[in-house]
């Protein structure tokens, strides 16, 4: 199913979502935040994290419940894609990207120093609007996503090159770095409409196991994908040595690990990659990983089992699906 097809029964919110993300960062007078907030809006993406805010919240309460509730539910979900976009800024910056959704970045355009201040920005206005919902617990459960999600990008910015790195290091910086966030999306999207603290629990659960699996196949792709493909060059992993689930399976398949470490710090680096993509095509390793992606799907699935059926619940599994390899 197309994610088209997947958000249509939110696409009302959808709608006025894009209202809100452009009125919170486009009525200002400078001519160059104007310039630099419009190449940011218009830069593409799926707007996956407040999907699943609007689809969590239906799922939950079904039809809308009025409009101050559903103007404080569009609000988080454009603070939540915010977030998301300042974390994008910032990872484009350490990782010297120059492409992001097929587009170029904003330091590539611009330069790091915009970058970063451009990303603060996303940053402190994504609270902003956090905090006209008027819901501590939302704010808590948000702010708490962001620190998780800082902490896990400076511990793996610090385990780069860490050849002694283990897969359950690994597999605690995308919990916190990429999970967090998904989780967050979900849980404080139902907090908005229900107060039962179990239909709460099993949507942050749907939001966790779907962001494991959602950052695994990245890395995935990272390293079997094209460009076409990810909207980006591959190897971005490889390129900043950082060792991720592909490379942690091929190490468990009996693959050499002082020729991998060998391979990460070549000066030829397409030609190094090129030989550790052949290597993992040719071991167990590209099945076991993603056999542990499809775990990740099926337990997000699971984790919403409690939910009645509805066209919101479908569209959180087929949400699911769409991260299955």
């Amino acid at each position: 199913m197309e994610f088209k097809q997947i958000f249509q029964p939110v696409e009302k919110e959808f709608a006025t979502l894009e209202g809100v993300l452009r009125a919170s960062l486009g009525g200002r007078n400078s001519k160059a935040i104007l310039e630099i907030n419009r190449f940011l809006l218009g830069s593409g993406g799926k707007k996956l994290r407040p999907a699943m805010v609007f689809l969590s919240a239906r799922a939950v309460r079904g039809k809308p419940a009025g409009r101050v509730a559903d103007q404080k539910l569009i609000e988080l979900a454009a603070a939540v894609e915010l977030i998301h976009r300042a974390s994008l800024i910032h990872d484009d910056v350490i990782d010297h990207a120059t492409l992001r959704h097929s587009k170029p970045t904003i330091n590539h355009t611009w330069g790091p120093d915009i970058a970063i201040a451009a990303g603060d920005y996303f940053y402190a206005e994504a609270f902003r609007l956090i905090a006209a919902c008027g819901n501590a617990g939302v704010l808590d459960v948000m702010g708490l996503a962001t620190k998780l999600m800082c902490e896990g990008e400076l511990h793996q910015i610090c385990e780069r090159g860490n050849a002694s790195l283990v897969k359950q290091q690994y597999l605690m910086m995308v919990k916190k770095k990429t999970a967090a966030l998904f989780a967050a999306s979900c849980q404080a999207g139902t907090m908005l409409v229900s107060a039962d603290a179990a239909v709460q629990g099993a949507l942050k659960d749907y939001g966790a196991n779907f962001g494991m699996a959602f950052q695994v196949r990245d890395d995935y792709l990272d390293l079997v994908g094209s460009t076409t493909e990810l909207g980006k060059v591959p190897g971005a992993d490889f390129n900043v040595g950082e060792w991720t689930l592909p490379i942690f399976n091929l190490l468990a398949e009996g693959a050499d690990k002082a020729r991998i470490a060998c391979l990460m710090r070549q000066p030829d680096k397409q030609a190094a990659f090129e030989a550790l993509r052949q290597m993992f095509m040719d071991s167990g390793a590209l099945v076991k990983t993603r056999k542990e992606i499809n775990n990740y799907v099926h337990k997000a699935k699971k984790s919403i089992a409690l939910l009645k059926g509805s066209c919101c619940k479908e569209s959180l599994l087929a949400l699911a699906d769409r991260v299955a390899v």
